[in-house]
């Protein structure tokens, strides 16, 4: 199957609903004062599907490679934020446990992903030749 379309990434749609919940996770009440952390975990969620759909409209498959890899670091920096909103009574032990759940499961299928494409030999789509 050839994804034609960052929006088929089923790694792209996962962030995409990982920056969603993010967003309106930050809205309550809690979150208005602290506003620099509510802007970073919020920065750090959606650099996740930034970042793959960024790396994919390149055509190249080192440069989605290494787009993938900020992805899945910005998905682990979203993580401990998680665990630093939680230190300060933002969420719930049943949002951290959700929200951790959320990035681990992310942050490994954006490494499959790495490893699959790294294993395909495949250069990308703008070195085809005509």
């Amino acid at each position: 199957m050839t994804i034609e379309k960052f929006e088929d990434l089923i790694i792209w749609q996962l962030g995409r609903d990982l920056a969603k919940e993010i967003y309106g996770l930050t809205k309550s009440d809690c979150w208005k004062e602290d506003y620099e952390f509510r802007s970073q975990i919020r920065n750090s969620s959606g650099s996740v599907p930034d970042n793959i759909s960024e790396g994919f409209e390149r055509e190249g498959n080192n440069e989605f490679v290494n787009f993938l890899s900020i992805a899945k670091g910005s998905c682990g920096e979203c993580r401990s934020q998680i665990y630093r909103a939680y230190d300060r009574q933002y969420l719930s032990k049943e949002q951290l446990d959700y929200f951790v759940g959320k990035t681990s499961i992310l942050c490994s299928k954006i490494h499959n992903t790495i490893v699959k494409i790294n294993a395909s030999g495949f250069k990308g789509t703008k070195f085809r030749r005509p």
